[in-house]
This record gives structure tokens, C-alpha cells and sequence, in this order.
């Protein structure tokens, strides 16, 4: 456990029972005026943020574990990013890159030229999300290769637009009563050891192996001709998924097919990017080169921005093929290269570092705790799989959404993924006192579900 003085400095600050009264009435008026269908954990009503803490409007200063989604990687106004942000709305705010030109459009692409997963030359599409991102490589892809179908993977979440919903796997309610959607794409196995197999090192090799192949082996040989296929669009760490992370020789097996077959490999490194394993892009810790790579959330500290970045023969398209008003503004693209400046000077080593502390603290925890059955993940991208049982490995999604509860109530922000999974996605700046903090919440939380199971359980029992 942590000291007074660490406490003090770097943990949550609660005054009172959450949510206070002023959270209380504008989620009321929230539930009143604005879309049911966002998806809120609990009643956290943001006022302002500063480096890993969020303050919300009653005052309480929580400590954050979730970055906004794994958005704000160099955590909340950075200073830096800021400054930037305030330079650049006294210069310029708009122009339209699809009309005009301006030169932070080719810096910010040089910049990420430098940092690619693949060989260069490379070009670059301006987007305002991780869907427009997605939708952009979709297209791409199809004009490209002039083949319609693609194929995705069970878990997947590339966004809510249609095209991108079209490859998204990951929730029924995301897709529910949306049809028809896109046709031409088809969804495989992703190779998710935990619930595909419950062997050791070799086994998850060979069920990963097999996930692989069956595109080729059974696929391509029954229902899809591999030379109608544009696209294989995978994440190398699924996000809403689970926070699955891909074995390196999946990806390999990958690389091979499309490459045998004049496919596009596509990287969705919407979650995954910007130095969030401890890498630029998730997908290099495999060693695969993708044709595609699809970014947005952490690249830019929480201003709308979605980039599509090809090698350069790839995005031969034509003028009109493909645009956005908004897209690559002039305060997104400076709040990105502000982003990058913070990322490679101390937040992907800072990421691979504390990663690797926090996982060597968790790795104990499915021995201590009988409802965490597994831990996973690479750098700040971490995920825990809540159980009900560690044998049958039954998911427990009601039991991770009262951990996620009960660490809201103690000050911690953390969002569950998956079915039964809780996911750990800091800012990249975050520091080992306010990790070791979070872990100590955490495991808290889960202490209490266990006991409360137990007393549930022991009730039970007796009524019997």
C-alpha cells in the first residue's frame, strides 16, 4: 500500500458520496436531452483535467485509468498541447484541406512517415475519427485492388458508420436493427487463446495456427474466391473486444496470405497506436509490415482526428474520390504534432516501462484472486478477465460491471471491454505512485465482489 504522502499527492480526492448533487441533476437532464444510445459506466460528470486527474463538477478529483477512451495519451491539457491547441486558433481553425492547401497537412504526414510500420513512401488521408479512418481504408482498399469482399474478425470494433459497422463484430446491440449493412464481408475466428483454448505456450501456437489457416484452407476453398478479396482488416490488439492481444505468429500467417494472394493487410491501430504498447503501433511487436494502417484516438491528445496512412501506391485514387470538410484541421493537426513531440520524448518508453511493472504485479493476481481468470495486454493497454469460475472459465459480465462500480466510487475511472474483461489504458504519462495506486483500488474492488459472492453464494445455500 501506498504511503499518506503518496496518497495525498497522487491519489483520488472525494468529498462526498458520488455522484454530488450538482453530477446528479445534469445527469438528469442529460437522461432528458441527449442521445440514449451513448453507453455512460457511471455518473462521472467531467468539469476540467489536468495530467491523470479528472475533476468533476461537485469537485472530487478522480484518478484516470480510461484517458477517454485511450484518447488522451499525453494526458489531460498537457501544458504542450495546449499551447499549441491556443497558437494555432489565433492563426488559422479552418481552410479545408480538401480544397486548399496548408503546410502542417505535409508536416504532420512527414512526421508519421518517419514512425510507419512499413516501407515508405507513404500518403496520408485526413479524417476527424477512428470510423472515418476505417471507412477511408475500406474504400481504399477496393479501389485499389478492384475486389469487393473483406474480411474481419469476431470481436472487431472498426466503428459505427455504416461501412465500418459492416466489419464490426463486437456487440449485437451495435448492430441491431441496422440492416441490411454492407455487403461483402465476411468475419473469421480472432485468435482469442483464453476462450479458444486452455493449453499451454504450444497449444495457444497451434489454435492460433488454425485461425489463421482457415481462411485459406477452408475459406478460400468453399465460399469466398481469395482473388475477389480486397482486404483483411485486423486489430493487433482488439479493444472493445476484450484487450486480446494477437499472437505474433497469427500475424505472420497473415502477412503470408494476403501477400500469396494480393490482399491488403489493414492495421486497425485506432486503440492500439500512438505508442499505447510501448511501441509506436502495436502491430511491430509481431514484425509484420501492413499496406494499411488505420489511426485516430491517442494521436492527437483528444482533438478530433482520424488518419489513413498507405504505402504511397496504394492511394491512387482520383480527385473526388474521396474527401472531408473537417478533416486534418489546423488545431487537430498542431495538437498531434504536439502529441508526437510529448510521445517521443517520454511517453512510449515511459509506456513499455510502467507496462511492464503493472503486468509483473498482475501476473500474481488470477492465483490470488479466484474471479480474475486472465491478464494480458502490452504496455499501457492491459486487460483483466473477470470469471466466475477459474475452471469453467464462465464469463461474468454482471461481476466486472460492479468492480468498474466500485472503483468509480473510490475514485479510480476504468471501463470494462469484451463480455467479461476490464481494460487499464492510462494516459502515457502516467507514473508508477499513481499506477501502484490504481492497482491497489482495483484489487480492492475485486476483494469486495469476492466477498460479496461468497455471501451470496452462502445464502443460497442456506435457503436451500
Amino acid at each position: 500500500m501506498q504511503s499518506t504522502e503518496i496518497l495525498s499527492k497522487f491519489g483520488p480526492k472525494l468529498n462526498g458520496t458520488l455522484p454530488g448533487p450538482k453530477a446528479k441533476h445534469i445527469v438528469e437532464e442529460d437522461d432528458r436531452l441527449i442521445s440514449p444510445s451513448y453507453t455512460r459506466s457511471y455518473p462521472m460528470v467531467a468539469k476540467r483535467g489536468r495530467g491523470m486527474r479528472v475533476e468533476d463538477v461537485d469537485g472530487n478529483e478522480f484518478l484516470d485509468f480510461a484517458a477517454g477512451i485511450a484518447v488522451t495519451s499525453t494526458g489531460h491539457c498537457h501544458p504542450e498541447v495546449v499551447a499549441a491547441i491556443q497558437r494555432q486558433a489565433a492563426e488559422l481553425i479552418h481552410i479545408s484541406g480538401t480544397d486548399f492547401y496548408y503546410e502542417s497537412l505535409v508536416t504532420l504526414a512527414e512526421r508519421l512517415s518517419a514512425v510507419a510500420p512499413m516501407p515508405g513512401p507513404h500518403r496520408f488521408y485526413y479524417g476527424n475519427s477512428g470510423a472515418e479512418a476505417v471507412e477511408c481504408a475500406l474504400k481504399i482498399a477496393r479501389y485499389h485492388t478492384q475486389r469487393q469482399n473483406v474480411i474481419a474478425f469476431f470481436g472487431a470494433f472498426h466503428g459505427r458508420t455504416m461501412g465500418a459497422l459492416s466489419l464490426t463484430a463486437s456487440k449485437p446491440q451495435q448492430r441491431r436493427r441496422f440492416s441490411p449493412l454492407m455487403p461483402g464481408v465476411t468475419h473469421v475466428r480472432y485468435p482469442y487463446a483464453y476462450r479458444g483454448c486452455s493449453g499451454g505456450p504450444q497449444e495457444e501456437e497451434k489454435f492460433a495456427l488454425g485461425c489463421a489457416r482457415y481462411i485459406e484452407e477452408k475459406l478460400f476453398k468453399t465460399t469466398l474466391p481469395p482473388e475477389e478479396v480486397a482486404a483483411i482488416f485486423i486489430e493487433p490488439i482488439q479493444g472493445e473486444g476484450g484487450y486480446v492481444v494477437a499472437p505474433d505468429i497469427f500475424m505472420q500467417e497473415l502477412r503470408r496470405i494476403c501477400d500469396k494472394y494480393g490482399i491488403l493487410l489493414v492495421a486497425d491501430e485506432v486503440q492500439s497506436g500512438a505508442g499505447r504498447t510501448g511501441k509506436w503501433w502495436a502491430i511491430e511487436h509481431s514484425g509484420v509490415a501492413p499496406d494499411i494502417v488505420c489511426m485516430a484516438k491517442g494521436i492527437a491528445s483528444g482533438m478530433p482526428l482520424g488518419i489513413c496512412m498507405t504505402r504511397a501506391e496504394i492511394m491512387d485514387w482520383k480527385p473526388g474520390s474521396h474527401a472531408s470538410t473537417f478533416g486534418g484541421n489546423p488545431i487537430s493537426i498542431a495538437a498531434a504534432l504536439a502529441t508526437m513531440d510529448v510521445l517521443e520524448r517520454e511517453g512510449i518508453a515511459n509506456a513499455a516501462v510502467l507496462g511492464e511493472q503493472m503486468m509483473n504485479r498482475l501476473r500474481a493476481w488470477p492465483a490470488r484472486h479466484s474471479i480474475v481468470g486472465d491478464v494480458r495486454g502490452r504496455g499501457l493497454m492491459i486487460g483483466i478477465e473477470i470469471v466466475k469460475d477459474q475452471a469453467s472459465r464462465e464469463v461474468a459480465g454482471p461481476w466486472r460491471d460492479r468492480i468498474v462500480e466500485l472503483a468509480f466510487e473510490r475514485g479510480l475511472l476504468i471501463l470494462g471491454c469484451g463480455e467479461t474483461s476490464i481494460r487499464l489504458a492510462p494516459p502515457l504519462i502516467a507514473n508508477e505512485h499513481e499506477a501502484a495506486i490504481a492497482l491497489d483500488i482495483l484489487e480492492e474492488c475485486i476483494s469486495l465482489v469476492e466477498t460479496e459472492q461468497l455471501a451470496t453464494n452462502s445464502l443460497a445455500s442456506s435457503a436451500v
